[in-house]
């Protein structure tokens, strides 16, 4: 039990911490809390399981093996005995800390657990987390060239919807964000509260971004077409599966009428898995601007990287407000639905 190769012991520690954090994070929120809509659910399970997917040998894993439980990590240090020992304790430190900190988190987005109301802080910190725990496993799946990053971002992705949903709604996502405005039928979501999901969802890349790139001893990849590839082929690609991502969130966790309540997460998530292995080659699959100016931030804007972020946005931008206008004709029944309560 030891850094991996090419890594340091901070290198190690950070994931540790962070992925430590987010597996303990996630079995609060869809296994502790009890005042959300969360409580009672069938989903705990499906959330918890997959934060090892989205950490485990994939991401995290590169640097630090992954163990994110002080039990795994004792029994693979005892169990290599011949080659040394010690590394568990660092480890089980790291684990704890990361444990303290979800501990403190939970209380700053659930503060109606603890006899306080939730406000807007809170529903900021959760799109800065998600959006920052999203970000962090993009780049590290990218650092590392991992076989199959695009089901370990999706499920970075869907852990976080399923722990945060019921919190801000977990966009983590400016163009959900605005899809879900254009959509019209989210009526606590006004413009400028819009405005502030999105500002917190770029800080969230941005500094996610900058904590990969320090894993990596600062190394960074650029934003923009793959081998072969030019804009044009990007913005088809880029548009495609935004659409479909933006399309999917309106129909499973927006609309009254085919809301899936328990797999909503799992839907969602699905959405990357198919994108980023469809389009990864062509535009790299970013299907989000925050990512996009988040790989920009890694890269420190150089190469073009600022203009390409800008690029992707207006694409995904637009990919939203078409999801939002077809969605519209498709879930009319809503409306009728509204309608109808409203009378009776």
């Amino acid at each position: 039990l030891t850094p991996s190769a090419g890594f340091g012991w901070i290198d190690a520690m950070v994931c540790e911490v962070i992925y430590t954090f987010m597996l303990c994070f996630v079995v609060l929120n869809v296994a502790v809390a009890e005042k959300g809509a969360n409580s009672g659910n069938q989903f705990y399970g499906l959330a918890i399981g997959f934060v090892i997917i989205a950490a485990g040998v994939y991401g995290a894993g590169m640097a630090s093996g992954g163990c994110f439980n002080p039990a795994v990590a004792i029994a693979i240090d005892v169990s290599s005995l011949s080659k040394g020992f010690g590394w568990c304790i660092a480890f089980l430190i790291w684990e704890f800390i990361g444990a303290a900190l979800a501990a403190v988190v939970f209380k700053v987005v659930r503060p109606e657990e603890f006899g306080g109301e939730k406000g807007l802080p809170a529903v900021l910190a959760s799109e800065f987390l998600g959006t920052f725990m999203l970000v962090v496993t993009v780049g590290l799946n990218v650092m590392g060239r991992t076989p199959d990053g695009a089901f370990s971002i999706a499920a970075s992705l869907m852990s976080m919807i399923y722990a945060l949903g019921d919190v801000s709604g977990a966009h983590f996502n400016p163009a959900v964000t605005v899809g879900i405005l254009a959509s019209g039928r989210a009526a606590d979501l006004t413009p400028a509260k819009a405005g502030q999901y999105i500002g917190a969802q770029v800080l969230g890349a941005m500094a996610a971004a900058i904590l990969y790139s320090g894993i990596y001893n600062g190394a960074s990849f650029k934003l923009g077409p793959g081998s072969g590839f030019g804009y044009g082929e990007v913005i088809i690609a880029e548009f495609v599966f935004t659409f479909l991502l933006c399309y999917v969130v309106l129909c499973v966790a927006v609309s009254t009428t085919t809301a899936a309540k328990q797999m909503f997460g799992l839907a969602i998530g699905s959405c990357i898995t198919c994108g980023v292995n469809a389009i990864g080659a062509v535009s790299g699959g970013a299907l989000n601007p925050a990512v996009a100016v988040g790989i920009a931030t890694g890269h420190r804007f150089r190469d073009g990287s600022l203009g390409a972020a800008i690029a992707f946005s207006l694409v995904e931008f637009v990919a939203a407000g078409a999801a939002a206008g077809i969605f519209g004709v498709t879930h009319a029944v809503d409306k009728q639905s509204d309608k109808l309560e409203s009378a009776a």
